[in-house]
């Protein structure tokens, strides 16, 4: 979509993206800039930083950046109009109209068209249908009708076209309800996905139905089936019922396992409690939760499978910056059998009683020990020394090296050594890490830019002619006099080089913003990197041509070999590239 320099810029100024990028994520002030956990991948260590004179950001762990157009296209799932429109609601400005025709944009149209008329028949079919299996499944687990309508719950009749037709009579095609993930294709022609099983329609954070959970009441089958991706659905993504616990005054978050434990402890009044969907939890929706709690009370089944997921929900969280406790439920397996056999109120007395997922990790290294027997007393005092050496505060380590200190007649001082040693010890194995990571980034394969490992000086000289090009966009006319796009080795820099030149030439005042809508994240992230990277270096005029003379003078000839070894001054820059991006 082509916007006008004036609405980009109006757009930039009233979002500026410390002030976005700061709604979703703790940012600390480092000198004129700000630094944060990166919102995109798990981290302990902030890598990511906001730039405020570029408005720009980049993380320089997973390479994800851009302009604050590319961190809303990102963080809320969009596309580059829907991020646009989404900036420029939050500003209160309107967004020029001009004949915008999108593919992707109408196809996730049609898409939320077609969840909202599904969700519709199911919740129809669920009250007034001929099957009543459905309304007395919900009724014998005590659902009320008031909450069956909160969360539109719904039936699919047991038919394999009963949804497709009355999409059909509605006008929607077959490729349209493929698309939306409510039908499927066969040799056969087009069938219903969802067939006899109650259904729970997954809403975002907007209101729009964005996918759907099927839970099979009789016959064979699998017990529940989801969604798929669509154009409007990301499964790592999404959180059931968070439409709705968002709106809790809490800062806590309940995290169930399923979705009848979901819809049970909302019922009982709890508002602030959401489940995945179907998988396991990743580290986008521990993100997410991060953004709407700082503490999370973990309610997964109790059997072995839950005690896993616990285990691996624990470290996601921790990872987000999620203090996380966890629920012990005596004589139930779940919150649903819980709240069924003692109540509301005792549910919220375990939920007040929840313990510390520390002190049930340090729990749980007891399991299969004696530890009246030496040989066990060592071996759990290991596992309790690993679990400890994973904290990061130091008084946190502190008051449970009391705690075991006391339990096991074991000197504190003789724990907080082994403590120290072993922290030590994978500081030394981060480091090495870190060193393997840059031989691999110097050897291996880029995606974004494959060319650049076979032709790394050709690669850097154009990225210093780029970075040359965007803080000098006065001086187009005379780069442009030196070297052309056709003068570029690799062809990702070539295709980035004309974007920028077309862009100055186009705009009174470049920035990132310009590329937003030709480049795709990754290689927004890529491109931001390019100035992030060497924020440090200053590129004069003679650099410039020193660079446009390297690629003259490229005669195809040299290849790096990943095999090359590399000479000290270029581990030195390495070297030194690391300890920048600290």
């Amino acid at each position: 979509m082509a916007l006008s320099d004036d609405f980009i810029y109006r757009l930039r100024a009233e979002n500026p993206i410390e002030d976005v990028f700061g709604s979703y994520t703790l940012l600390r002030r480092q000198g004129s800039n700000f630094k944060c956990l990166c919102p995109f991948h798990s981290e302990r260590t902030p890598s990511c930083t906001v730039y405020r004179d570029t408005q720009s950001f980049y993380c320089f762990g997973c390479g994800a950046g851009g302009d604050v157009i590319t961190f809303i296209k990102r963080i809320e799932n969009l596309n580059y109009i829907e991020a646009v429109r989404f900036l420029a609601e939050r500003a209160g400005l309107t967004v020029p109209e001009n004949n915008y025709n999108d593919k992707t944009l109408k196809e996730k149209s049609k898409t939320f068209e077609i969840n909202r008329e599904t969700a519709n028949f199911y919740y129809k079919n669920l009250l007034s249908g001929e099957d009543k299996r459905g309304l007395a499944y919900f009724k014998s687990r005590n659902l009320l009708p008031q909450t069956i309508k909160k969360y539109g719950l719904g039936y699919a009749p047991d038919s394999w076209n009963a949804l497709r037709d009355h999409l059909r009579s509605l006008g929607f095609k077959d490729s349209e309800m493929i698309t939306a993930g409510v039908c499927r294709s066969s040799q056969k022609g087009c069938y219903d996905v969802f067939r006899g099983r109650v259904m729970f329609p997954i809403i975002d954070l907007r209101g729009n139905v964005i996918a759907f959970g099927g839970r099979i009441i009789s016959g064979e089958g699998a017990k529940y089936i989801n969604s798929s991706d669509t154009p409007v659905f990301k499964k790592s993504r999404n959180l059931f019922s968070l439409n709705h616990a968002k709106n809790a005054a809490s800062k806590k978050l309940i995290l169930a396992e399923g979705y009848m434990d979901v819809i049970t402890i909302n019922q009982a009044g709890f508002e602030n409690v959401i489940a995945t969907l179907g998988t396991a939890l990743t580290p986008e929706q521990a993100r997410i939760m991060s953004q709407y709690a700082n503490e999370v009370i973990i309610a997964y089944d109790s059997d072995i499978a839950g005690q896993e997921a616990t285990q691996k929900a624990i470290n996601l969280l921790n990872a987000a910056g999620v203090t996380t406790k966890i629920i012990k439920m005596e004589s139930a397996k779940d919150p649903d059998e819980y709240i069924k056999k003692f109540g509301n109120t005792r549910f919220k007395l375990l939920l007040e009683n929840s313990g510390d997922a520390i002190a049930f990790e340090l729990e749980k290294c007891k399991n299969g020990l004696d530890i009246s027997k030496e040989e066990d007393k060592v071996v759990y005092l290991r596992k309790i020394v690993s679990v400890i050496s994973a904290l990061d505060d130091p008084l946190q380590r502190s008051v449970y090296i009391s705690k075991i200190s006391k339990e096991t007649d074991i000197n504190t001082g003789i724990l907080n050594t082994q403590v120290e040693y072993t922290i030590k010890n994978k500081q030394q194995t981060r480091k090495k890490m870190e060193w393997k990571n840059i031989e691999s980034s110097v050897n291996t394969h880029d995606e974004i830019n494959p060319d650049s490992v076979k032709y790394p000086r050709e690669s850097k000289s154009e990225e210093f002619i780029i970075l040359y090009t965007c803080k000098n966009p006065d001086k187009l006319e005379l780069i442009l006099s030196k070297i052309t796009a056709d003068d570029f080795v690799t062809d990702f820099n070539k295709k980035v080089f004309s974007s920028v030149c077309k862009a100055i030439s186009q705009s009174d005042s470049f920035s990132l913003s310009h590329l937003s809508d030709e480049y795709t994240d990754a290689e927004m992230g890529k491109i931001c990197g390019i100035e992030a990277k060497n924020r440090e270096t200053t590129i004069k005029e003679e650099t410039l041509y020193d660079c446009i003379d390297v690629l003259k003078n490229f005669k195809g000839s040299f290849v790096y070999n990943k095999d090359t070894e590399l000479s000290d001054d270029d581990l030195l820059k390495i070297q030194t590239q690391m300890k920048n991006k600290k």
